[in-house]
Order: C-alpha cells, then sequence, then structure tokens
C-alpha cells in the first residue's frame, strides 16, 4: 500500500489555482516527505457533490483503498504509512507544539484574514461557485452581506498585520518556524499565505517587513519552488 499513488484533491479558483490554506500545507507535507502525488481539482460547489457526501472539506487524499479528509488526519496519516521517509512530526511534543501552533494561528491571524479577504475569495471563484459561496457564507454571517463585512477592511489592515508580530519576531531570530529547516509549522503558516495570495486585491504586508518577506521567498522556493506560480498576487504594497 506505501508503494500506491496519491491522488490530493484541491479547491480551485476561476483560474485553476490552488487556493485552500489547509490544502497547501498538505502540499508541502507530500513534498517535505518526497511523495509524489497526482493533482484533482475541485470548485466550492463540487465539493459536496464527490465522495459519495462523504466529505464537505479539502484536503483529501486518496492512497490505495484509504481515503482520508482533515489536513491534520492527512499528516498524521502521513508520518504512520510512511515512517521511513523524513517526519512531519519529530516528536510527540513537537506535534503538540504545533497544534497550538496552529490554533493560535487560526484565531489571531485568520479570522482577521477573514474579515479582509471575503469578498475576494467570492470574486476569483469559478462563476458557478459564486452564488453558493455568497449564500453559504452571509448564512454563517447572519445575514451580512459580503461587501458589508469587508466595507472597512482598509481600516482593519494595521490590527492584522500586528497580530503577525509573533511570526515576525521568531523570524528574525531563525530562517524558518521550525529552526534551521522547515516543519508543519512553516507550512501551516505558508499556506495561509498562499491562500491571500491566491485571491487578494489588498495587499497583506508592507514592504519593510523584512522578516516575514524574506521567510517567504525561503517558503516559496522550497522543494523545486513548489511555492511559486505567476498567478499569485502581491503580498507587499
Amino acid at each position: 500500500m506505501s508503494g500506491s499513488k496519491i491522488c490530493l484533491y484541491e479547491l480551485a479558483l476561476e483560474n485553476g489555482r490552488s487556493t485552500s490554506p489547509y490544502v497547501w500545507r498538505i502540499r508541502y507535507a507530500l513534498a517535505h516527505k518526497g511523495l509524489p502525488f497526482e493533482s484533482a481539482s475541485l470548485g466550492f460547489t463540487d465539493i459536496p457533490k464527490a465522495f459519495n457526501g462523504q466529505f464537505k472539506t479539502v484536503p483529501v487524499i486518496e492512497h490505495g483503498d484509504e481515503r482520508v479528509c482533515d489536513s491534520w488526519l492527512i499528516a498524521e496519516y502521513l508520518d504512520r504509512v510512511f515512517p521511513n521517509l523524513p517526519p512531519l512530526f519529530a516528536s510527540p511534543t513537537e506535534h503538540a507544539m504545533v497544534q497550538l501552533f496552529d490554533t493560535w494561528f487560526s484565531v489571531e491571524v485568520m479570522r482577521k484574514m477573514f474579515g479582509i479577504y471575503l469578498l475576494d475569495i467570492h470574486n476569483a471563484a469559478r462563476p458557478q461557485d459564486r452564488a453558493y459561496f455568497r449564500q453559504s457564507r452571509e448564512a454563517r454571517l447572519k445575514g451580512v452581506t459580503l461587501e458589508a463585512f469587508t466595507a472597512d477592511r482598509v481600516a482593519r489592515l494595521p490590527a492584522l498585520r500586528d497580530a503577525l508580530a509573533p511570526l515576525r519576531m521568531q523570524l528574525a531570530r531563525t530562517p524558518f518556524l521550525g529552526g534551521s529547516a522547515p516543519n508543519y509549522a512553516d507550512y501551516i503558516a505558508l499556506g495561509v499565505f498562499h491562500w491571500v495570495a491566491s485571491v487578494s486585491t489588498l495587499p497583506l504586508l508592507a514592504r519593510n517587513d523584512d522578516a516575514l518577506l524574506a521567510w517567504l521567498e525561503r517558503g516559496f522556493d522550497l522543494y523545486n519552488g513548489l511555492g511559486r506560480d505567476p498567478r499569485m498576487k502581491s503580498l507587499a504594497e
């Protein structure tokens, strides 16, 4: 079974670019372990109809007879099934600390990003997905429109940049969040920046944000330029 091909199901925009931050962390995880994979693109409205309705989100991987959903479960699966390849988590302690980082990043950074980029996601989605995206997200917002929700996004940007301060401070000390080499915490954060770079019409970072911008360059260059894509929007003003 370890020799079976891996298929990674991804979320695609109108221009075909893979956009999900959770998919991107698995793209990096597969590259970290040196595992080739085939990609299968789905739009927002394809996902509920795929997999016989078994899953509602991506990433999903198919590997032999196995089908695994959820980025954390996939990462753990890859380490379990391929123990002789470079580990994503060197120890249970590292696993626990990266989970803590993921929680912090989701609460303190990603929530702020939604308030700035939610309408951009809608506009970058495939045309056939936009009505579904609008209806489902505005329902979560209790009827607030995407336009109203993001109307003050320029005013919100300084708070988002401030929220990145712990990341910025650590990356001023070490090349990667994992130290001298990247680990799964880097892939989590890089995935979020890939998401923003897929849809953004408002640059996330100031042009003098040297520590973060240098880390992004290193991260995009990993694994023979896995993160390089001419469809990406600029992340710095």
